[in-house]
């Protein structure tokens, strides 16, 4: 979780694979969506 959506951008094309974020409560997700999130996460590990 990212305070702001720069922030989970930048780590979803770094550590995930993926482009734009998605916003959970008031932080930010990596991704577009949160099952593109959860599918390059285990597409990584």
């Amino acid at each position: 979780m990212y305070a702001t959506k720069a922030e989970a951008e930048a780590a979803g094309k770094k550590h995930f694979n993926c482009t734009g974020a998605h916003q959970m409560g008031n932080q930010w997700m990596p991704c577009a969506t949160h099952g593109q999130l959860n599918e390059n996460a285990q597409h990584n590990h």
